[in-house]
């Protein structure tokens, strides 16, 4: 069997952050233990930078953890750099941003807790799923 290959949608980053609870946390607990493979591309990075270090984001660690957690991230993940803008296929530019990186990744998920909000990347041979989803499919409990 593969290693699913998948990129993180920011909010389920954010999630897993916010809660020790919940589907998030355990799929961020499994990155990097092999059961798939994570993508990043510099923008990505950034964008979890940013909304991770947003002061309107109360989360329970500090600045110093936020940044261990995007370098372990990093440390893990393939990157990608992209070279192609469909801007815009998604409603939101930032979410055509995840899904040029899952394609170029040829990745076989993106878990995102905005589902609707990436209707259509079906023809590119992506799948939308949410963290709960996703660990269904890898076969782990919650």
């Amino acid at each position: 069997m593969t290693v699913p290959q998948i990129v993180i949608d920011t909010n389920v980053l954010i999630s897993g952050v916010r809660s020790n609870k919940g589907a998030s946390f355990r799929l961020l607990q499994l990155v990097g233990k092999s059961q798939f493979d994570i993508h990043l591309s510099v923008p990505l990075v950034l964008e979890y930078q940013d909304v991770l270090s947003r002061p309107s984001v109360v989360l329970p660690i500090t600045p110093t953890d936020i940044e261990h957690l995007i370098a372990f991230h990093c440390f893990v993940a393939t990157h990608h750099n992209i070279f192609f803008l469909w801007r815009s296929f998604l409603p939101d530019p930032k979410d055509d941003m995840v899904l040029e990186l899952a394609v170029k990744a040829n990745c076989d998920f993106v878990v995102t807790y905005n589902s609707r909000d990436f209707t259509g990347v079906e023809k590119f041979g992506v799948k939308i799923a949410t963290p709960a989803e996703f660990l269904n499919v890898i076969g782990v409990e919650r």
